[in-house]
């Protein structure tokens, strides 16, 4: 006899669809369990070819967390599913423990996601609804308040949240019926956590009063998602238009709109980069104290990890790192690549000749990777006399903060060549000993 698809499972099976790989975010708590017993379901009693892999995230914030992976570790193996385990640090500085707790979260699925394969988690109706009023909360516009997606772009794939039209109570409903095991939070208790405090205090009454809250807010938010959807599709080629090669932004032709569209395009850039959108207040800050900043100041405003920086009216987002105007690192072996610190990618040999081609080191020199142009005075291939250093930078516009991210390749003390930007005299390559340095870079 064909058995029937129950709703939570009928749901799963559509919100996955047309996906077979799947890592699966799992807490070892009653949703995640409800989610993962139910994949495992569609492959043994309806037959889905799914590959099912496991993801416990160890935080280290509870005494009990080892005995938490434990029992995911049990369940896996009673359910034939793969499993992985990763410990993280959570950071709680900026937006407190449990956005830290968030961010190290989502970090490490990105490391374990596979090709082919796409992210599923937990998150229910009711959440949709505690995540709208954190939005709310925080004075949110329709971006904010769309809140989670059942489907949204993750790394190279996708994460899916199957359960977003099923109600906690219902999850509850099933995991009994199905004789569950799963794991109780004693942190879920702690309504110091603002998404505790709207899920113990305040959204029972709500739902006391009004039995279908939680679906009317989600809803709102999908009407709110579908207006962010309808601007972003109006606000595309205009914002495609604005930007150059690097994503920076025309000031000039963005003072032209309206403040209610010029707030709409910055939002926007953020999102092209991939980054939190920010607030109001924000977005007002960045026009008057970076756009407009006087012509000659060197403007910038921090954005959690990013800043927003000024150079020839344009907007760059560009990341935060640690300066290393003081490092010298030795590239002892010109065969093997050199990897750079701070995220600034990868130097090797490559076999084509391009603007990076320089004269072969002799043996006894000593080839050295430095940040920061001190020299005062330079020749360069290229120009027939010699240009103080910053001139050279202004010439070429490089733009300030990039100047101390390019790396200069030294043999012993002589400035050989910056790379993907020029080559001193002293370096240039002759037709019988040359080398081509390929920069891969990692950030911008």
């Amino acid at each position: 006899m064909k058995q029937k698809y129950d709703l939570l499972l009928k749901e799963i099976k559509q919100q996955i669809d047309p996906y077979t790989k799947i890592l699966v975010g799992f807490s070892g708590g009653v949703d995640s369990t409800v989610l993962l017993q139910g994949l495992v379901r569609l492959r043994d009693e309806f037959q889905l070819p799914l590959e099912l892999t496991a993801i416990y995230i160890h935080h280290g914030l509870n005494i009990r967390a080892d005995d938490w992976l434990t029992h995911c570790k049990q369940c896996c193996q009673q359910w034939r599913v793969d499993f992985i385990s990763e410990k993280v640090s959570v950071d709680p500085k900026d937006g407190g423990l449990e956005k830290g707790a968030r961010e190290a979260r989502y970090e490490a699925f990105r490391r374990y996601l596979q090709s082919q394969q796409v992210l599923v988690t937990a998150q229910h109706q009711d959440d949709q609804a505690e995540t709208f009023l954190l939005a709310l909360k925080r004075g949110s516009g329709p971006a904010g308040l769309s809140s989670m997606p059942a489907k949204m772009v993750f790394e190279n794939s996708y994460l899916l949240r199957p359960l977003l039209n099923i109600t906690r109570e219902q999850i509850e409903f099933y995991a009994t019926e199905q004789g569950l095991d799963w794991i109780e939070d004693d942190s879920n208790q702690d309504d110091r956590y603002d998404r505790n405090f709207l899920r113990l205090r305040v959204m029972p009454l709500l739902t006391q009063r009004w039995p279908h809250f939680s679906q009317a807010v989600t809803r709102s938010a999908a009407l709110c998602g579908e207006q962010e959807a309808l601007l972003d599709e109006l606000l595309d080629s205009e914002l495609n238009g604005l930007m150059d090669i690097e994503n920076s932004l025309d000031i000039n032709q963005l003072a032209h709109c309206s403040v209610i569209k010029r707030n709409a395009l910055l939002r926007r850039w953020f999102a092209k980069h991939n980054k939190s959108m920010p607030s109001r207040q924000q977005i007002l800050r960045l026009w008057q104290e970076v756009a407009l900043a006087k012509e000659d100041a060197a403007p910038r405003l921090q954005f959690d990890q990013d800043e927003v920086r000024r150079y020839k009216q344009r907007l760059y987002l560009v990341p935060i790192i640690e300066e290393l105007v003081d490092h010298i690192i030795e590239w002892s072996s010109l065969s093997e690549p050199l990897y750079l610190p701070n995220g600034l990618g990868t130097l090797s040999l490559v076999a084509e000749t391009g603007k990076n081609t320089v004269r072969k080191p002799s043996s006894d020199e000593k080839v050295t990777v430095r940040f920061g142009l001190t020299q005062t005075s330079l020749r360069i291939v290229g120009r027939e006399h010699a240009r103080h250093s910053k001139k050279i930078w202004q010439e070429l516009e490089i733009a300030p903060w990039r100047r101390t991210r390019i790396p200069l390749i030294y043999y012993n003390d002589t400035l050989i060549v910056a790379i993907d930007t020029f080559v001193t005299f002293e370096g240039k390559a002759t037709s019988e000993h040359a080398i081509t340095i390929g920069w891969r870079k990692a950030h911008e």
